[in-house]
């Protein structure tokens, strides 16, 4: 599986938002400038995980993005769900009813979709953080976090 543009930089954004944030709102601008994104893409993606209930968005000069809820409490294949990430394993493929190979096919592709689904539902963003700053730390970076 690999993510497309639109799931790396969620991912990315929310990543930046449980690492930065603190007490208060973090700008689109902000999250941009850290992780090196594209601000007007990022907005758009920020905007669908407010409407999932992912992020929260906070108006005024001090204004911005918070998660939501807890990071732990966050799950991957929300975030993913949320932005439009699909992961179907044979999207445009329909078995041959003659042929066994096929529906063997078929439905092992169908079975580990399953299986992966249930993995990216039960992955936290806090589990995510956790991740990234101990590949971090084995690399020996300590200042800024950079998904």
């Amino acid at each position: 599986m690999k993510l497309t543009t639109q799931g790396h930089y969620s991912v990315k954004a929310l990543l930046d938002l449980r690492s930065n944030a603190g007490d208060r709102p973090v700008s689109v601008r902000e999250i941009a400038q850290r992780q090196q994104l594209p601000a007007p893409y990022l907005e758009k993606l920020l905007i669908r995980l407010r409407q999932a209930g992912i992020v929260a968005s906070v108006r005024g000069a001090q204004g911005g993005y918070q998660l939501g809820r807890s990071p732990d409490k966050i799950y991957l294949g929300e975030i993913l769900s949320a932005v439009g990430e699909t992961l179907k394993p044979l999207p445009r493929h329909d078995p041959d009813a003659t042929l066994a190979e096929d529906w063997v096919t078929f439905v092992l592709w169908n079975q580990l979709h399953q299986k992966l689904k249930q993995a990216l539902d039960r992955i936290s963003l806090e589990d995510l953080y956790h991740d990234a700053r101990s590949w971090q730390a084995a690399q020996g970076e300590q200042t800024s976090f950079v998904v």
